[in-house]
């Protein structure tokens, strides 16, 4: 019992933790996001994604592709698998107790000494054995060794937890750009429809003209030929709708369809008051970077483990039951009854140098967390700071872009009618309707680019999981 008590003095000792850990460096977090025009703290990633996207057609693809997109299931199901594994590392440090029953039956040989001994001390050579036990067995956490396997558990379960968040925010920007493609294609082919609607107006004064003989064949071709370029152009954009429906399709986990537009792309405004918040907010809404911090943890956990391994390890079992070579005497207490207890202590020697050798490598993985967070952390300033950049680059393109539709809307107009009247020619009307059409598709597309800029500053920032 003194053995024991002593043993178990031991054993119960707080465990201190041999190895030192490395927090996060906090120089590797920026000040001020290049290019952020607001001072306010707070951030547009702090909102949910059903109240950043308000366009109710959206928000249904999106809240299905949420619900029902298979790689967020699968990470899911990551979630469920490593939070098994962090509960079984708590049961590290809790003692192994097994039940044993056994029955052995043995006839030796009568001129062996087994047969022999047994036949002076029993009266026959057949020997039987029947066994029922409890035994305990557990290693002290002396050297923190199993609370550093737990924070690893911990740190891996809470990793894949961001790497769902990782997955949806991407899921949810795919899906708010898809859409907003979606919107700009079907403005293209309103364009490029009310376009071949305008060139069939001209060709029909040409042909007049033409036939009256006050134009050559040369200008009904060259009037052909600019009406065939929206006629081609609206197969095209049909192809790419068709492609980009399915695509959105897939995405929310269901089979190709036709999705609803509740708007189109003109009648959504874009948000010139975003608020990119400060940089060290990132550690707390960006998933990636969130991650690579959890992986320094995890890094500084096996560090533990591997520096504990090469220290004296404490080892008690213990064993108690009921034990008789006779069936009949099995349950018989206080006479059947054992018990043993033991306890050891092992230090590792020949293999001293091969733990060494996994110690250093955990530091050098740990040094590698490091590096890796600090990447993490350039990467995500890197993609605010090129939002950023874009929303207000963007802005001041499609301003112009604007302008220059409106004065060609109006140049065609003006030539159409000159036209009409004798006073202009016909290379006038097409160069005026193929500039109107060129400027009013590339003024939907940077209006696409426009929202699609503001997807990316809130993906970037780590909003979308929430």
């Amino acid at each position: 019992m003194k053995y024991f008590a002593v043993l178990l003095l031991i054993a119960t000792l707080t465990a201190c933790k041999v190895s030192q850990d490395i927090e996060v460096p906090k120089e590797a977090i920026p000040i001020t996001f290049r290019d952020a025009t607001s001072t306010d703290t707070t951030s547009v990633a702090d909102l949910e994604w059903k109240k950043f996207f308000t366009e109710p057609a959206l928000v249904t693809l999106i809240d299905s592709a949420v619900a029902k997109n298979n790689d967020l299931q699968v990470a899911q199901k990551n979630i469920e698998a490593a939070q098994w594994q962090f509960k079984q590392s708590k049961w590290n440090n809790v003692p192994q107790l097994d039940l044993k029953v056994s029955a052995a039956s043995n006839r030796p040989s009568e001129n062996s000494l087994n047969g022999i001994s047994s036949s002076n001390l029993l009266g026959t050579h057949h020997i039987e054995d029947y066994n029922a036990s409890l035994g305990l067995s557990w290693e002290a956490d002396i050297w923190g060794k199993m609370r550093s396997m737990k924070q690893n558990a911990l740190a891996q379960y809470l990793q894949s937890a961001e790497a769902k968040k990782a997955l949806q925010t991407l899921v949810v920007a795919n899906v708010s750009k898809g859409y907003y493609n979606l919107l700009m294609l079907d403005a293209q082919l309103l364009i490029a429809k009310k376009n071949l609607v305008l060139n069939d107006s001209t060709i029909f004064v040409i042909n007049l003209q033409y036939e009256s003989g006050q134009v050559t064949s040369l200008a009904k071709q060259q009037a052909e030929a600019q009406q065939l370029v929206a006629a081609q152009l609206i197969p095209q954009l049909e192809q790419n709708i068709a492609i980009q429906e399915n695509a959105l399709s897939i995405l929310a986990g269901s089979f190709p369809s036709a999705k609803q537009r509740g708007t189109a792309i003109d009648a959504i405004q874009a948000q010139d008051d975003l608020a990119a918040g400060v940089p060290s907010s990132l550690l707390s809404r960006r998933p990636d970077v969130k991650s690579a911090e959890l992986e320094l943890r995890a890094a500084n956990a096996r560090v533990g483990i591997a520096d504990a391994n090469r220290y004296p390890a404490l080892n008690i079992t213990a064993a108690g039951g009921l034990n008789s070579y006779e069936s009949n005497n099995w349950f018989s207490t206080p006479a059947s009854l054992f018990g043993t207890i033991a306890g050891s202590i092992t230090q590792p020697i020949l293999n001293n140098k091969r733990l060494k050798a996994r110690y250093e490598i955990a530091k050098i993985d740990r040094e590698k967390a490091v590096i890796q967070f600090r990447q993490s952390v350039l990467v995500a300033a890197g993609e605010v700071a090129d939002a950023l950049v874009r929303i207000d680059k963007l802005k001041d393109q499609y301003t112009a872009a604007d302008s220059r539709a409106t004065v060609l809307l109006t140049a065609v107009k003006n030539s159409d009618m000159l036209f009409k009247n004798g006073m202009a020619g016909y290379l006038e009307v097409i160069i005026a309707q193929s500039n109107l059409l060129q400027s009013q598709i590339e003024l939907v597309s940077l209006k696409r680019a426009r929202l699609e800029a503001e997807v990316e500053l809130y993906r970037a920032l780590g909003g979308g999981w929430k």
